[in-house]
């Protein structure tokens, strides 16, 4: 989990490099020792890589483990999660329905999913299905709803859009966002009438021979080649990740698949939407998806490379120029595998390579090596290229580190007992997390995700990931949970900087109760002479006790603690009881955020 962010940003990493040059009449001549090579450069577990050229696989072979731990080696069978690579499928579900005359991609996505609202009027009014198709909605990523706050219904996360702030404005610029993604697989969904997974095995993998392949979790945990997925830790340990279940946001990368697959899906692109003579995508779509929809950036040439230029989206593709060569690609991340699936238009060759390796460059670095082959192109020593830079960053990073000083003030602890900071915390554009005490240390559970919160200065705690019960204190996630304090004294929400893009997210805080049955209830019933007027504390249902002061609505009170609660749809307001010596209730203090009120029991 502290490697979110680094698997967010390399979701559509493209990579420039240049470096020293040969040239070989030999396509593949030496290539399997220059791909074995890079298992130990990079410290790879394994990858497959497979080229495909018209409607033909001219290359094809499997690198290293699949299962690092027991040797079992990769083959261009085994079963990789391929990430974001799915987002081509599922702008292809929409081609097709565009093509029936089901839609058209100046349709509003609120005239196919009603119930979808942007943050403001003039989101809900603009945005089309072109533009959730093309990144140019406006919104940033805000991943970190769907990635810590997961969820397996596509309707509660289609929900949260309406809540997530945008940072510019319509067709303005382009930012990934998955939900975007997640929009048009529900989409497809509604006219349909089919899920997302059904849609994508009926109008590809049963068209494309995709046996194997599948669009869940369980589908590559079951598989019988299928690999685990690996991270490098310390520079240079492989180290096995446990699988993660991207549930409802499936359409935006949950596809399960191997190179062979993958090639009859990338033949069907080379080949104008056509795989064995059957029409599976309209060629009037291929051409439009693969073609300049956005700019991203202004995509110009480094002076030591000049032939690597352009930087455009596509339907779910990137386009660029490859040494003069145009290029259509989209990578692909999640945790413990990385992809890139590219294809050259003009010269219908088509490069599958899927690792499982967290956060890896080996599918762009393996992508390039085998392009100027292929292209024939004056080859560049890519591997070379990539350690150089790769060795670079680590430096500037190391020297970034060394130089950096701390904001932290030393000396200062939290304002309250840790015990009043727990509670459950929510954003509607995120979700909810849970905040709660144990062996005297504050821990956060966001769904199958937790985090003990290290103290930093005053309320503002750093989250560090727990596995398997144990702390992993090498490095915070990242974020810091900043909490505040409301006009009463008690702590309401925290804010944390989420999305890079846009202002701190709040999350607001219910106070955690506590169960009591209905005869310990009991004892609060009664009558309390308050400014002369009479509060009443009685009991409804089985065990909820709750207040009726004239003129005001009845309100449930939510136990906090003995003699404690709170007012459960009003913020900052508490009853507390008091005892006499006897252990009498003679009293009851209204705490509200305008001050503290006794009322004696009658």
């Amino acid at each position: 989990m502290k490697n979110i962010f680094l698997f967010l940003l390399l979701t559509f990493y493209a990579t420039v490099a240049f470096g020293q040059k040969k040239s070989s009449s030999d396509r593949f001549s030496g290539l399997d020792s220059e791909l074995n090579a890079l298992l130990k450069d990079w410290h790879a577990a394994g990858f497959a890589v497979a080229v495909v050229e018209k409607d033909k696989i001219i290359y094809a072979k499997g690198f290293g483990y699949r299962d690092y731990e027991n040797k079992l080696p990769v083959t261009t069978n085994t079963n990789f999660a391929i990430g974001s690579s799915s987002k081509a499928f599922t702008s292809g579900l929409l081609g097709i329905l565009k093509e029936d005359g089901k839609l058209t991609f100046e349709d509003s996505p609120i005239k196919h999913i009603p119930e979808l609202r942007f943050k403001n009027a003039e989101m809900n009014e603009l945005i089309t299905i072109r533009d959730i198709m093309t990144h140019r909605t406006g919104l940033p990523r805000h991943d970190i709803s769907w990635y810590l706050f997961s969820s397996n219904s596509r309707d509660s996360l289609i929900q949260r859009i309406a809540y997530q702030e945008p940072f510019a404005k319509v067709r303005e610029k382009w930012y990934y966002n998955n939900f975007m993604f997640l929009t048009q697989g529900v989409i497809a969904e509604r006219i349909t009438g089919r899920s997302w997974e059904e849609n994508i095995d009926q109008h590809f993998f049963q068209l494309l021979e995709m046996k194997t392949s599948s669009t869940v979790i369980d589908g590559l945990k079951n598989g019988a080649d299928a690999s685990f997925g690996y991270m490098v830790k310390d520079d240079s340990v492989i180290k096995k990740m446990d699988y993660y279940d991207i549930a409802a946001m499936g359409p935006a990368g949950s596809i399960n698949s191997n190179v062979t697959e993958m090639s009859n899906w990338i033949m069907t692109w080379i080949g104008g939407g056509k795989f064995k003579d059957k029409q599976i995508l309209p060629e009037s779509y291929i051409k439009e998806a693969m073609s300049s929809q956005m700019v991203i950036s202004g995509g110009v040439p480094e002076k030591e490379f000049p032939d690597l230029h352009m930087s455009n989206y596509g339907y779910g593709w990137f386009t660029s120029s490859y040494k003069g060569h145009y290029r259509v690609e989209h990578g692909g991340n999640i945790d413990g595998f990385s992809a890139n699936v590219s294809f050259f238009p003009t010269d219908s060759i088509g490069i599958v390579v899927l690792a499982n390796q967290n956060g890896s460059v080996i599918p762009g670095l393996v992508r390039n090596i085998i392009s100027d082959r292929v292209l024939k192109e004056t080859r560049t020593d890519w591997n070379k290229t990539y350690k150089e830079r790769a060795d670079k960053a680590k430096a500037a990073e190391k020297e970034a580190s060394a130089s950096k000083t701390s904001s932290q003030k030393t000396g200062t602890k939290p304002s309250r007992l840790l015990v009043e900071f727990a509670g459950d915390y929510s954003n509607p554009g995120y979700g909810s997390l849970e905040v709660f005490v144990k062996n005297d240390s504050l821990f956060a559970k966001a769904g199958k995700n937790n985090m003990w919160l290290k103290h930093y200065h005053y309320d503002i705690f750093n989250p560090y990931p727990v596995t398997d019960g144990k702390v992993d204190t090498v490095g915070s996630i990242g974020i810091q949970f900043n909490f505040r304090t409301g006009d009463s004294g008690d702590i309401t929400s925290f804010v944390s900087k989420l999305e890079p893009a846009v202002d701190h997210i709040e999350f607001k805080r219910t106070p955690k109760g506590v169960i009591m049955e209905k005869a310990e209830l009991e004892k609060y019933v009664g009558e309390y002479e308050l400014a002369g007027m009479t509060a009443k504390f009685y009991i409804k249902g089985e065990n909820t006790l709750y207040l009726f002061v004239p003129g005001q609505p009845e309100y449930e009170l939510l136990p906090l603690e003995k003699h404690k609660f709170a007012l459960k749809i009003v913020e900052g307001y508490k009853v507390e009881f008091v005892e006499d010596e006897s252990g009498n209730l003679t009293e009851v203090l209204f705490v509200q955020p305008n001050g503290t009120f006794k009322a004696k029991k009658k």
